[in-house]
C-alpha cells in the first residue's frame, strides 16, 4: 500500500465526485445523491484501509507523498556565495498518530452527513458540490505537511461552508454565514502572517556540494522543526547581526500568541465563540454534524501541530493560561447549556465546554493529558455528529427543537429516543462510552500538573450531567403533544448512520486501544519534546 498514492486518493475522491456532479442534470435528484454518497463512501473505505495499514511501531510519519510543485527564484543580491536561491511550494502529504484518527473521523462523519443530507429539499446539485469540496479541504488540512498547503486546504473549507450555511440554513442563515466568514477570515489572516514569519526565518533548507550551494525556503513542517530543535548550535539559532534565520524569543512568543488566537477562533476559545453559536443554530443539521464533528477539531489540531510542537517552551510557560482558558470554556459552556430552552443551543454550548477539556489536556503537558486531548477530539466528533443527526431527524418531524414544545417522544419514536439516550450518556462521560476516556485522561493529566485548576474544571462534569439529562428527558419523557403522537420513527437512511456512530462510540469506550495504539508513538515524541522544553525553562 505504500506504493499507492493513498492519501491523494482519499483527499481528492470527493473533489472528483463534485466534478462528476457538474455534468449531471439538476433535476436528477436521486442520481445526484447517489453519486455524492459514493464519493464519500470511497474515502471512508480507503481511510479504514489506511488505519489498518498504519504501523504503530514504525516511523510515526507514514504514507509520505511529496512532490515539488512550484519554484519561485529569489533575488541573490548580497548572497553571491549562493548558487541557487528560491522558494519552493511542495505538495507534501503524510499522516502520523495525531492526524490518522482525524482523517478517519473526517471520512466517517462526512459519509454519515451525506446520508443525513438526503432530506435537503432544494438545489441538491449545488449542495453536494459544496459538500464534497468541503470534505476535500478537511482531508487536506489533516494530511498536509507543508504550512502553505495546510493554509490552502484550510481556506478551501471556508468558501463551501459559507454557502452551505447561507443558502440551506434556517431563518437567520445569512447573518450566521457572514459571522462565520468574518471570524474565520480574521483567524486565517492572523495564521497566514504567523506562517510567513515562520517560513521567512526557520523555513530554509541549505544543501552544499563541491560545486554549488543551494538555499531554499519552504513550509515543510519537518524541516522547520529540524531547524528549530535538532541543531541548537547551527547558525539558525545564533543571534548574529543581520542573520535572517534567527528567531528571537520575543518573535517566538509573538508567533505563538498569533497561532493561539488564530486557532482559538476556530476551536473556539472564549471569547471567540459567538460565531459558532450562530452556525450551530442556523446551519442545516447535516452541516452542523460536519462543523461540530470535524471543523472545530481543525482548530485544536492546528494549535497542537503548529503552536505547541513548534514552540513548546512558550507553550509550557503559557500552560497555566491554557488551563484557565480551558476551565472558562468548560464552566461557561456548561453553565449556559443548563439554562437553554433550545436543544440546538444546549448542544452548541456543550461543544464549547467539551473543547475546554481539550485545552486542559494540552495544558497538562504530560502523556495522559495529551492522550486525553486527542481522545476528546475524536470522541466529541462522533458524539456531536450523532446528536446533531438526531436533532435534524426530530426537527424534520416536529419542526421544532424547543425543549418546552417537545416531550413524550419515546412513545412515538422509541428507536431514536434510545439512540438519543446513548448519545447523551456518552456526552456526559458515562464509563463504557467514548466520552469517558478523553475526559478521564485529560483530568488525570491536569491533576498531575495544576490540581486547583483541574478541581475547578471538574465542576463541569456535574453540570454536563444536568444539561444532558434535562435535554434528553425533556424530549423523550412526559406527556406527548397530540400533533406528535403519530410521527414516524427513524427511516433506514437515518438508522444506518445512527447505528454506525453508536458502534464507534461503543468501540472507543470499550476498546480504547484502537485509538491509543497508533497514537502512542506520536504522543511519546510530543511528550519528550515538551519535557525538553520544560527542562530548558528550568535551566
Amino acid at each position: 500500500m505504500d506504493k499507492l498514492p493513498l492519501l491523494t486518493l482519499i483527499a481528492f475522491t470527493p473533489l472528483l465526485g463534485a466534478l462528476v456532479l457538474l455534468f449531471v442534470p439538476k433535476q436528477q435528484g436521486r442520481l445526484i445523491k447517489t453519486i455524492a454518497l459514493i464519493a464519500t463512501l470511497i474515502p471512508l473505505v480507503l481511510a479504514a484501509a489506511l488505519y489498518a495499514a498504519y504501523q504503530a511501531s514504525g516511523d510515526p510519519v507514514q504514507f509520505k507523498e511529496m512532490y515539488s510543485w512550484i519554484k519561485i527564484p529569489l533575488n541573490k543580491e548580497g548572497l553571491e556565495q549562493i548558487t541557487s536561491f528560491f522558494f519552493e511550494f511542495k505538495y507534501n502529504l503524510a499522516v502520523d498518530g495525531l492526524s490518522l484518527p482525524l482523517v478517519f473521523l473526517t471520512a466517517l462523519v462526512s459519509a454519515m452527513a451525506a446520508l443525513a443530507s438526503f432530506h435537503i429539499k432544494k438545489r441538491w446539485k449545488t449542495f453536494y458540490i459544496c459538500f464534497l469540496l468541503l470534505e476535500t479541504g478537511m482531508f487536506g488540512v489533516f494530511m498536509a505537511q507543508d504550512l502553505f498547503l495546510f493554509f490552502l486546504f484550510f481556506e478551501i473549507t471556508l468558501v463551501p461552508m459559507f454557502f452551505l450555511v447561507g443558502i440551506w440554513g434556517y431563518l437567520d442563515r445569512e447573518k450566521a454565514a457572514n459571522k462565520f466568514l468574518i471570524y474565520n477570515g480574521i483567524g486565517s489572516a492572523i495564521m497566514l502572517i504567523a506562517f510567513l514569519i515562520i517560513v521567512a526565518t526557520v523555513g530554509f533548507t541549505m544543501t552544499q556540494t563541491n560545486n554549488e550551494v543551494i538555499l531554499s525556503y519552504s513550509g515543510d513542517i519537518h524541516q522547520i522543526a529540524h531547524n528549530l530543535f535538532q541543531d541548537p548550535n547551527a547558525f539558525v539559532n545564533q543571534a548574529k547581526p543581520n542573520n535572517p534565520f534567527f528567531m528571537s524569543d520575543t518573535m517566538k512568543w509573538t508567533v505563538f500568541l498569533m497561532l493561539l488566537v488564530a486557532f482559538g477562533i476556530k476551536l473556539p476559545i472564549f471569547p471567540f465563540h459567538t460565531w459558532m453559536l450562530r452556525v450551530h443554530t442556523e446551519a442545516p443539521p447535516s452541516i452542523v454534524m460536519i462543523h461540530s464533528g470535524i471543523l472545530l477539531k481543525m482548530g485544536a489540531y492546528g494549535l497542537i501541530r503548529f503552536g505547541v510542537l513548534f514552540f513548546p517552551a512558550q507553550a509550557k510557560e503559557a500552560a497555566l493560561l491554557l488551563g484557565i482558558l480551558g476551565v472558562i470554556n468548560i464552566l461557561y459552556g456548561a453553565a449556559l447549556a443548563v439554562v437553554q430552552r433550545e436543544f440546538k443551543l444546549v448542544l452548541a454550548y456543550s461543544s464549547i465546554s467539551h473543547m475546554g477539556v481539550v485545552l486542559l489536556g494540552l495544558a497538562a503537558f504530560n502523556t495522559s493529558g495529551l492522550q486525553g486531548a486527542v481522545f476528546q477530539l475524536v470522541s466529541h466528533g462522533l458524539i456531536s455528529a450523532l446528536l446533531f443527526l438526531l436533532v435534524g431527524s426530530i426537527y424534520e418531524r416536529t419542526e421544532t427543537t424547543e425543549l418546552g414544545a417537545l416531550g413524550g417522544l419515546a412513545k412515538s419514536i422509541p428507536f431514536m429516543s434510545g439512540i438519543l439516550l446513548i448519545a447523551g450518556m456518552a456526552s456526559l462521560g458515562l464509563p463504557g462510552l467514548s466520552g469517558f476516556i478523553g475526559e478521564f485522561l485529560a483530568f488525570v493529566g491536569m491533576f498531575g500538573t495544576y490540581k486547583a485548576v483541574a478541581a475547578v474544571g471538574a465542576l463541569g462534569i456535574i453540570l454536563a450531567a444536568v444539561y444532558v439529562l434535562r435535554g434528553v428527558l425533556s424530549i423523550t419523557f412526559g406527556p406527548i403533544a397530540a400533533q406528535y403522537a403519530g410521527i414516524r420513527d427513524a427511516r433506514l437512511v437515518e438508522a444506518i448512520p445512527m447505528i454506525t456512530l453508536v458502534a464507534f462510540i461503543l468501540l472507543l469506550g470499550i476498546y480504547p486501544s484502537v485509538l491509543s495504539e497508533p497514537l502512542q508513538q506520536t504522543i511519546s515524541g510530543m511528550d519528550q519534546l515538551l519535557h525538553s522544553a520544560a527542562g530548558h525553562i528550568g535551566g
